[in-house]
């Protein structure tokens, strides 16, 4: 009979406990259900794909929004000419010399870009120049025309798709200008006139080479209020018309260090018609220049390439040739 009322307890005490177990059960459940809920902040595969779509839709090519770019350049172009030296007397020639002549430029720029936004990019060129006559033996020490420029990708770049990017550019006329100067003792640094240009660039990568092309239209200001002394005539205003360019090329990468690019440039210039203030006027008639670049790409550092440039004149108007020299400056300040 005990032994009946032992195990009567027992199975008493365990059916008395059974609703405390359940609940404690139930309670853990619960426990393991809220601990694996998703919770405020955390993200869904959803999410994460939806963020990755997002991410390759942004995948610009310009500046990064807010970060900086600080260049350096210097280039070297040489002209050479041919001088008549001659005198006319009775309608005969009394004097006749041949005399070379050359033209030294150096043109030293530092060159500032910033990211508006990703697709965006804004920056600024200041040039400062050096020139050399050595037929008249005159020199200039100035600024060139500084120049701003916008540019901006409407689409992002999609690996094995051509880009394309849009630009404009604002030209001052910081320079030292051709028509304000005493045309025989003082050489001049600048244009004369402001420039306003647009145009796009197009790329492709076909991995290693890189194809490129550019097309570009601007306008020139006429530069009105000047009193220059040409011979017996006095310059008041000039109007230089427009301009048209192009250029295409391609880059082959050699190696990750070592990079070749080659590229062709033509520009075509409108007349520019000079008005005098006894009502004469003289017409420079319009010019055609090629060029030829080939440049080589060398990476010295992580972070840091130099290019090296060489220049060939293709036309009567275009430099004979020039040499040119770039790379980044890095200033931590400029970090992003």
């Amino acid at each position: 009979m005990n032994r009946w009322f032992v195990r009567g307890c027992v199975l008493g005490s365990v059916v008395g406990l059974l609703p405390a177990l359940a609940a404690a059960q139930e309670d853990s459940v619960d426990r393991a259900r809220e601990a694996l809920a998703q919770q405020e902040g955390d993200e869904d595969a959803s999410q994460q794909l939806e963020e990755v779509f997002q991410a390759a839709e942004k995948n610009y090519s310009l500046q990064k929004k807010g970060s900086h770019s600080l260049n350096y350049s210097l280039d070297y172009s040489y002209t050479g000419d041919q001088r008549l030296d001659l005198s006319i007397t009775g309608g005969s020639v009394q004097n006749l010399d041949v005399v070379p002549s050359a033209t030294h430029s150096f043109t030293n720029a530092f060159s500032y870009d910033y990211g508006l936004l990703d697709n965006l990019t804004v920056g600024t060129r200041i040039p400062l120049v050096v020139k050399y006559d050595t037929q008249d033996e005159l020199n200039v020490y100035d600024f060139g025309d500084i120049s701003f420029t916008a540019r901006w990708q409407p689409l992002a770049y999609v690996p094995g798709k051509m880009s394309t990017t849009l630009f404009g550019t604002l030209s001052s006329k910081t320079g030292v200008s051709p028509y304000e100067i005493d045309i025989k003792r003082e050489l001049s640094t600048g244009s004369g006139y402001y420039t306003v240009s647009g145009g796009a660039s197009l790329s492709k990568v076909l991995d290693p080479v890189v194809i490129f092309g550019s097309t570009s239209l601007s306008y020139n200001f006429p530069a009105d209020d000047l009193n220059q002394v040409r011979g017996a005539r006095l310059l008041e205003k000039v109007e230089p018309g427009f301009g048209l360019s192009g250029s295409a090329g391609f880059a082959y990468s050699l190696s990750y260090d070592i990079s070749l690019s080659v590229s062709a440039q033509v520009s075509y210039s409108d007349e520019t018609v000079l008005s005098f203030s006894d009502g004469s006027e003289a017409v420079a008639q319009d010019q055609v220049t090629g060029f030829l670049s080939m440049s080589l790409g060398t990476r010295v550092s992580d972070t840091t390439i130099v290019n090296t440039s060489l220049g060939i004149g293709l036309t009567e108007d275009a430099p004979d040739f020039s040499l040119g020299l770039s790379l980044p400056i890095n200033f931590s300040g400029l970090k992003d």
